[in-house]
């Protein structure tokens, strides 16, 4: 029983889910992303479209196989250069393709990338010259089967099969399991183990063209043709689709459509775009060139793993983001900025930089566009209901609307907006370009009864309470109070903090009834009784982990919306608690109007959210997949030489291993995020190179120069536009090292090093032994060097000893020649007087002396001469001159050998420093003899009268 029940409610909840997920919204249209052919760089039609099991997208286009990741595009011709016209991929990942006279697959190679296998040369060329084109392609029952128009041609189990047309095929569908072909002439043929089968009652159609077949019920088959619309095949009977999607159709031709979650048809037009209508036929959604889409001509349409629709067009590709929970009112229904919104009397109102415009709210929007009211043809910044009537607050003035037209203009100044004075029943007042108006609600609608006087200022920022008027303006807050009778403001205060923690105002608003002043996050009220402003913990609390807000509005259903960033976000209430929501409305970031938060909450599946460019509706209840985990992919991995390609259905890649010469790495990433995919961001970490992950970047491409060898690790994360982030994604390589730092490079070195270790171990041994035996003869010799040394010194010794006896007898023998030469002068001088004596002995008279006086003096005589010629002194000094300066006369002689011995007597007599008297003793001559002597003798020696002889002599 508990089995069963809990299978009841699995199923139930799955049901649900679903159909709430498949849901395709009426009010408004979805996100249209076009791609054009300079983006994605091929052909202009794309006539069919996959999506394998990693999310990836592909095409089947003029130019060949497209392929989308998210990130960028990537074509794969054809070996021929013909136009792709079907893709089908197989549960193997194998993206079958079919083209003019070729048709095969694309698989991964071992490095991801996609490779081609032609199918077509299986083919009989003498038999079947001519393929044609190949149409249609099915994976059905273990065969993929190529169609064109003359035969199908059936692949199995690597060999290929033909069937032949009974007449001619068109095209070929697969519904619950069964393949059918149209034939011109048979009709809707079933195929069944090789065998065509005709269906009853289905020749009807062969003058028309079937696009499609699709099942909408238990054997209940919608057949869409060309030209003559849709058609139900049901208990073998072929009956008209009379709905409005036929009648759609019919107009505008069909190419065939998609089927989203068995409650919803996609039609594709060749005039008009697509439609969208559920099983009853009732159109849900109609959109076309005037509504986002760049080409009318839908060639094929397809869902993709998130409900969302690809488009195939003449030329381009589209995406709808069918699974968002926004739908958008833009351009396409002649609404702009819109400030205000609001429903009135069954029409849905819009406040616009333009006027007020407005739509029946109770009907089909697919349509019809928003109509302008007349008179309101300027800036509106408010349209609101007070007290059952419909007033616009115009830049011409406070405007009452009634049935699409002005009624009224109650005052012709321009105003922001109205609000209604507490505890004044049947009162309002109204923020105007000059300040504040009164305005009274009587049995003719609300009239103007006066201008307030004593403030001047304008915002659109104010709200009343009991006691005061709170006007923010700029970054300021003005507390201003009301004269009983309205009239004018008896008080008026400026507020530019509220504590002396927080300086400046950062939003006005009014929450449950009471008036809050936000700064900072933090939520202040007022205390008149004690004239100070009090912080409310709880909604303080509320917004402690929510970014800085600059405005928040409280809807019908007690939720709170607020803006930061220029986006959106709420805090939904239920059950009196607060569940914040940020996720969905990150597509809105960017295009909220400056300082005009427009939020107007009808019910929690109707909310109309004011926008730059128009009107967002929001559904609430909608559960989609803004919640789900997107997927990051390394989508390929290049270095110098090589690139693989990941996220392609190949196996994991493992040992990757790059040469060191191509350390310079390059990394895409992807993700199959197509929801507004200027919002998805990357970030990565290589490991160990990087120390955190990067910031959140819309770049798709990281490069890494000169990477020492390593093992590396890449990861990667997406972040998707509702902020939901991915797991990582991971790839491993290694960059081996150059051969230098290899690890049998260091063995080399190791070993290397072990023998050369070795080898200078054993050199050094050798070395030592050989300084050992050459100290020892080294010693050997200088011992012996130096007993030479010692023997030659002591024989140096002997012979300076000799030499100083020799030198110390000759210094003697010179000292007696020097004072022998000096005797021997004084005995020349001793002579020379004796001379002189004897010449005065001569010249006495002895003649007059007596006779022993005579003989006294006779002898005296003769004892003088015997000695003066006895005395050899004279011959004694020449030879003892000569002894003392031989050194000094050899020299002399030797350098002027001319030179006579008497010169060399006087050069010695001049060198002793003689007087010239002395040396003309010496010599025997007189002065002027000796003056003569000298000037020979200088001219001998070539001296100029300057020179000084006797220096001249002592130089030598």
């Amino acid at each position: 029983m508990k089995l069963t029940k809990s299978y009841f409610y699995i199923t139930f909840f799955t049901l649900f889910t679903i159909t709430i997920y498949a849901q395709v919204k009426d009010i408004g249209l979805p996100d249209v992303r076009n791609y054009k052919r300079n983006e994605y760089k091929a052909g202009t039609q794309n006539w069919n479209i996959g999506q394998d099991k990693n999310g990836n997208m592909y095409f089947a286009n003029n130019n060949g196989l497209l392929q989308f990741d998210g990130s960028s595009w990537r074509k794969y011709p054809l070996p021929n250069l013909t136009s792709v016209r079907c893709l089908k991929i197989d549960d193997s990942g194998k993206i079958f393709v079919g083209g003019y006279n070729e048709f095969g697959y694309f698989n991964s190679d071992n490095k991801g990338k996609l490779k081609y296998t032609s199918l077509s040369q299986y083919v009989d060329k003498n038999k079947i010259k001519i393929i044609d084109f190949i149409w249609k392609i099915h994976s059905f029952k273990n065969q993929i089967i190529f169609q064109s128009f003359a035969r199908a041609y059936i692949f199995k189990n690597g060999k290929l099969s033909i069937l032949k047309a009974p007449k001619r095929f068109q095209f070929s569908f697969v519904v619950n399991n069964k393949l059918y072909f149209q034939d011109v002439e048979k009709g809707i043929l079933e195929y069944k183990e090789g065998k065509l089968y005709p269906l009853p009652n289905t020749t009807s159609l062969n003058n028309t063209e079937i696009w499609g077949m699709y099942a909408i019920g238990k054997n209940k088959t919608l057949i869409i043709t060309l030209e003559k619309g849709l058609f139900i095949y049901e208990n073998n009977i072929i009956t008209p689709w009379n709905t409005d999607a036929n009648n759609f159709v019919k107009k505008n031709n069909s190419l065939g459509g998609a089927i989203i979650n068995n409650k919803f048809i996609v039609l594709n037009s060749v005039l008009d775009g697509i439609i969208i209508c559920d099983f009853g036929g009732k159109i849900i959604q109609h959109i076309n060139q005037n509504k986002g889409l760049q080409n009318n001509t839908v060639l094929t349409s397809f869902r993709d793993n998130k409900n969302n629709l690809w488009l195939g067009l003449d030329n381009g590709i589209a995406f709808v983001n069918e699974s968002s929970p926004f739908t958008y009112f833009g351009f396409s229904y002649d609404i702009s900025t819109v400030y205000a919104s609001v429903i009135h009397q069954g029409n849905l109102y819009v406040a616009t930089n333009q006027g007020v415009f407005y739509h029946d709210w109770n009907s089909n929007f697919k349509q019809d566009v928003f109509k302008l009211v007349e008179g309101t043809t300027a800036q509106s910044w408010n349209v609101q209901v007070i007290d059952g009537e419909l007033i616009c607050a115009n830049n011409r003035g406070a405007l009452a609307i009634n049935g699409g037209k002005v009624t009224k203009i109650i005052d012709s100044k321009g105003y922001f907006g109205f609000k209604q004075i507490p505890n004044h029943s049947g009162f309002y007042i109204g923020s105007n370009y000059d300040g504040f108006a009164v305005f009274e609600k009587t049995s003719n609608g609300l009239v103007f009864r006066n201008q307030i006087l004593g403030f001047d200022k304008s915002s659109n920022s104010f709200e009343l309470d009991e006691n005061y008027l709170w006007l923010k303006k700029d970054e300021s807050l003005y507390r201003m109070l009301l004269s009983d009778n309205l009239s004018r403001f008896s008080s008026i205060k400026k507020i530019d903090r509220l504590t002396s923690k927080f300086k400046n105002i950062g939003s006005l608003q009014k929450i449950d009834g009471k008036v809050y002043f936000q700064v900072s996050n933090h939520f202040y009220k007022y205390s008149n009784e004690q004239d100070l402003f009090y912080e409310d913990a709880n909604l303080t609390r509320l917004f402690k982990n929510i970014p800085m807000i600059s405005a928040l509005s409280e809807d019908s259903q007690s939720n709170l919306w607020y803006a930061f960033d220029e986006s959106l976000g709420v805090l939904m209430k239920k059950n009196n608690k607060y569940t914040n929501v940020v996720a969905p409305f990150s597509n809105l970031t960017g295009n909220l109007v400056s300082n005009y938060l427009s939020v107007n909450t009808i019910d929690p599946n109707n909310i109309f959210i004011g926008l730059t460019d128009g009107l967002a509706h929001y559904n609430s209840n909608l559960l989609n997949n803004v919640s789900n985990k997107p997927k990051a992919f390394i989508r390929s991995f290049s270095f110098p030489g090589d690139t693989i390609v990941l996220g392609n259905n190949q196996n994991k890649i493992e040992n990757i291993r790059i040469p060191y010469a191509s350390n310079h790495v390059r990394f895409t990433f992807s993700s199959p995020t197509y929801e507004n995919l200027e919002n998805v961001q990357f970030s990565y970490q290589l490991e160990p190179f990087d120390d955190r992950w990067s910031n959140w970047s819309n770049i798709s491409i990281k490069e890494y120069t000169n990477l020492r060898e390593g093992d590396y690790t890449m990861n990667v994360k997406v972040r998707n536009s509702n902020g939901i982030q991915s797991e990582a994604s991971t790839i491993t390589f290694t960059i081996s090292p150059p051969w230098y730092r290899h690890f049998l490079a260091y063995m080399f070195y190791f070993i290397f090093c072990l023998i050369a270790i070795y080898t200078i171990s054993n050199r050094i041994k050798i070395k030592i032994r050989k300084n050992k035996y050459y100290e020892t003869i080294e010693q050997r010799r200088l011992y012996l060097e130096k007993e030479s040394r010692i023997r030659q010194e002591q024989y140096d010794l002997e012979k300076e000893i000799e030499k100083l006896k020799n030198d110390k007898l000759q210094i003697k023998i010179l000292a007696k020649d020097k004072e022998l030469v000096s005797n021997s002068l004084q005995v020349v001088k001793k002579n020379k007087i004796l001379n002189g004596i004897i010449h005065k002995l001569k010249e006495i008279d002895v003649e007059a002396l007596d006779d022993s006086t005579k003989f006294q003096v006779s002898k005296l005589n003769k004892s003088i001469v015997k000695e003066v010629n006895t005395d050899k002194s004279w011959k004694d000094l020449e030879k003892h001159i000569k002894n003392v300066h031989f050194e000094f006369l050899k020299r002399l002689k030797e350098k002027y050998p001319t030179i006579s011995p008497r010169e060399l007597d006087l050069s010695t007599y001049l060198l002793m420093n003689m007087s010239t008297k002395e040396i003309a003793e010496i010599m025997n001559i007189s002065t002027g003899g000796v003056e003569l002597a000298r000037y020979r003798l200088r001219k001998k020696l070539g001296l100029n009268k300057k020179e000084n002889l006797i220096g001249f002599l002592m130089n030598i």
